[in-house]
């Protein structure tokens, strides 16, 4: 490897390590993904909530990390539960919502917290849920509980949120535990439940309802809503919690060990080095090992100077009308081969068919053939008009021989 290769390749080398270097130095953008996950430290993940909801449970916290449906076959139900989703959306088909209502129905208490819900067990509770559209993470609205004692835990909440409240009830087994405040389009308040409690079945089991997720997330409980949020759990009995840890937006899913590689900061960078030691110890035992390759010179091609000189012998003694005549012979033939055409009659009908398949112009088919003709039809001809024959078949063909 000569002077000038060894600088080139030290100032990659040089230049990797530097972006390298300024990848891992640089600050990391603020992620507002939707999460609430257990382990997510963003502003929307329920990191904080889950390290500190031991204090409303009963007994260590049980986590979820499958469906609801195949977790509740396996839990144990004899002594009471309350389990706790937290998501933007909660949805759940049909064999999960029959497991949320047995498992509501033999006294335990399912706690949900989400913009809005789907599925069977909802709408067996005869609720619905309304979502504010206009002026999303903007739109101030004031969360307040129905209880006289707790009205010193309300909290309005100004940023990050959507607001989401119930707009139907069934007020023979729903009680109202809080309500929201929003201001509607003409500018005026608008109070609705958005905090709810539906007993259910005759053994004390009940489903307790919150349509702002929002308010468990890091960046709320950082700020001053960390009250509100222990007052919504506080109305959940003194008994052991399963974090469903499933029905979240931000679930981590690994398909392939090389995207749990990359999705790990510290296993990333020892297999990008890996790899770039790999390419250096390549590059450098090459270099000591390879053997000489041989230089094989390209095989000349005898047809084209062949070519060349009969034709130059043509055209140094003037031989024009041989040179046409073979020049109409191979258009000819190219017609033939490429367009399937016959070229015995060159009239108006084989005009028109040339113009069509070979992508010209009627005009310009016609130009051509009608020259052709005028060629054939002379014995003797000149330079120029070899000249013109030419250039009409190379701006006939162009593009396409």
């Amino acid at each position: 490897m000569d002077k000038r290769s060894k600088i080139a390749l030290y100032i990659i080398g040089a230049v990797i390590v530097f972006m390298m270097i300024a990848e891992v130095t640089k600050p990391k953008p603020l992620n507002w993904r939707d999460s609430y996950s257990a382990s997510d430290k963003i502003p929307l993940g329920c990191y904080i909530l889950f390290n500190e909801l031991e204090t409303f449970s009963d007994g260590e916290i049980l986590t979820s990390e499958r469906t609801i449906y195949e977790y509740l076959k396996r839990v144990d139900t004899t002594t009471p539960k309350s389990l706790v989703f937290i998501n933007n959306y909660l949805s759940f088909d049909k064999e999960e919502s029959l497991a949320l209502m047995d498992f509501a129905e033999k006294g335990n208490t399912v706690f949900m917290s989400g913009n809005y819900f789907y599925g069977n067990a909802i709408d067996s509770l005869n609720i619905a849920v309304v979502r504010q559209y206009n002026n999303l993470y903007k739109k101030e609205s004031d969360h307040k509980f129905t209880s006289p004692s707790l009205q010193k835990n309300n909290r309005l909440f100004k940023d990050v949120i959507e607001n989401s409240h119930f707009s139907s009830i069934d007020t023979l087994n729903t009680t109202i535990l809080g309500t929201v405040t929003t201001k509607d389009e003409d500018d005026f308040d608008e109070t609705n439940p958005n905090f709810i409690k539906v007993n259910v079945g005759e053994n004390g089991g009940q489903f307790i309802l919150h349509t702002n997720p929002f308010a468990f997330t890091n960046y709320h409980l950082m700020a001053d809503k960390a009250d509100y949020a222990a007052t919504v759990l506080s109305y959940l009995p003194k008994q052991q919690i399963i974090w469903d840890n499933n029905y979240k937006s931000g679930r981590k899913v690994i398909t392939s060990p090389l995207r749990f590689i990359l999705n790990n900061p510290a296993l990333k960078w020892a297999f990008y080095i890996s790899l770039f030691g790999l390419i250096l110890f390549v590059i450098f035992r090459g270099k000591r090992t390879q053997r000489i390759i041989p230089v094989i010179n390209k095989l000349e091609n005898a047809t084209v100077d062949f070519t060349r000189t009969i034709g130059e012998l043509y055209y140094q003694h003037g031989d024009f009308s041989n040179i046409i005549e073979k020049k109409i012979n191979y258009f000819l033939e190219f017609v033939r081969s490429h367009y399937y055409l016959d070229t015995n009659q060159l009239n108006q009908n084989f005009i028109e068919k040339l113009a069509v398949k070979s992508s010209n112009t009627k005009e310009d088919a016609k130009a051509l053939v009608d020259y052709l003709v005028f060629l054939k039809s002379k014995k003797n001809h000149s330079e120029q008009e070899l000249i013109e024959l030419n250039k009409k078949i190379e701006h006939f063909t162009k593009h396409k021989l």
